[in-house]
């Protein structure tokens, strides 16, 4: 099933809300930006929110807010150890509901935002910590590659330990004036973690939230409890009148390419290995660096040998 969902959990995703409450504060602790929360689980609150959940978790109305916030109280948990598990869990903004396919439960070169939760290394040359967290923002163009778990197509990320906590989960996805932050709640602290930062992300409005799961050959639970869309007060220019935000191509302006960057073991990124234009240009600089401090060294020398000859 694209989103494992078992016992009180499923209950609770079908029903009511548990007891056990989300963080309140939003990640930026401005309380003042929060208009109107909306529940993605019965007792459905607000407009122009999100709707049904079901075992694949999808929201059945579109969201038109510019500016928002949404909250996922979750749990990734099963018996298998030593990578004996997976594969994780994805939480969507798409232009589509959801439809069953190979990323993570969900349809592949999608249109919108995809925040992935993945806890199985599939490539064995990898140096990454799992579980991992990390975002991906399509056209359509993109094909997510599992056999390198995204990286090529990865705009940020960070490792999270996040799997058979005996507390709860919870991660807050923001968007807001082209602003993408995740953060993690995962360590019992009721506080938020940086995970992912990115400026210059484009997404339209309305498209739908929602949320699957994938097991492969592997197994795990992953639960949706609740999900909580808060929708945010902040000022825009004026020009943003104008503009019609359901018709922005999903986008991302990077000063790389995210297929330039390979992982390290701290999740962080750094430069990709050396293309064969690379090496020439390196080559080039070097040749043409070495032949100036030749000219300037022979010039130097020459005129120290006149300096010399006035002398005798």
């Amino acid at each position: 099933a694209p989103l494992g969902m078992g016992g009180r959990q499923a209950a609770a995703a079908l029903g009511e809300p548990p007891a056990v409450p989300a963080p309140a504060e939003l990640t930026d602790g401005n309380s003042e930006h929060l208009k109107r929360e909306h529940s993605l689980m019965k007792p459905y609150q607000g407009e122009r929110g999100v709707g049904r959940a079901g075992r694949t978790a999808p929201s059945g109305t579109p969201c038109f807010l510019k500016d928002w916030e949404l909250h996922i109280h979750f749990k990734i948990h099963g018996a298998g150890k030593k990578n004996l598990h997976g594969d994780g869990l994805a939480l969507w903004y798409t232009q589509e509901r959801l439809v069953p396919g190979p990323v993570f439960g969900s349809k592949d070169n999608f249109h919108g935002l995809a925040i992935f939760l993945d806890t199985y290394p599939n490539d064995e040359a990898t140096e990454r910590v799992f579980p991992y967290i990390s975002a991906m923002v399509n056209n359509g163009s993109l094909t997510y590659d599992h056999s390198k778990d995204g990286r090529r197509t990865e705009l940020a990320g960070c490792p999270a330990d996040l799997r058979n906590q005996n507390h709860d989960t919870f991660l807050a996805i923001r968007y807001s004036r082209g602003r993408l932050t995740v953060m993690t709640d995962v360590e019992d602290k009721n506080e938020w973690k940086n995970c992912i930062d990115i400026a210059g992300v484009q997404l339209p409005t309305g498209y739908f939230f929602g949320a699957s799961a994938g097991t492969g050959d592997l197994s795990d639970n992953h639960d949706i409890i609740s999900m909580k869309l808060f929708q945010l007060m902040v000022e825009h220019p004026l020009e943003d009148e104008t503009v019609d935000w359901t018709k922005i191509e999903p986008s991302v302006s990077l000063l790389k390419s995210p297929k330039d960057n390979v992982d390290d073991p701290t999740g962080n990124f750094r430069s990709g290995p050396l293309t064969g234009w690379k090496v020439f240009l390196l080559l080039l600089c070097a040749l043409l660096g070495i032949i100036v401090c030749a000219v300037v060294g022979a010039v130097v020398f020459q005129k120290r040998q006149e300096r010399n000859k006035r002398f005798y």
